[in-house]
């Protein structure tokens, strides 16, 4: 199991994406080894998909998989360009 997910000092951290009419959409990171299967989300009513994962204090990358596609996150505050051109988004977690 990767370090970064349920450490002993970890953090619930909601993560929320809009995607009103997506079919499926998951969470994919360096908490995950990027799998885009292990983290599915769940829609609510209004249209916007949550998950909620333990992560140990530091700094993640992730991006969301919108019915197949890598998604940014709209509310991502920091990115960071990535070995394929584009950029992840980065959470900072405090301890």
């Amino acid at each position: 199991m990767n370090s970064k997910l349920l450490n002993d000092k970890h953090s619930s951290v909601q993560f929320a994406f809009p995607a009103r009419t997506a079919w499926r959409v998951s969470l994919a990171g360096d908490f995950n080894n990027w799998d885009p299967k292990t983290m599915p989300m769940h829609k609510d009513a209004n249209g916007v998909w949550h998950l909620n994962v333990a992560l140990k204090p530091g700094r993640h990358e992730y991006r969301f998989i919108a019915d197949g596609v890598w998604q940014d996150d709209p509310a991502a505050q920091e990115r960071t360009a990535n070995a394929l051109g584009s950029e992840n988004c980065v959470k900072t977690v405090t301890g």
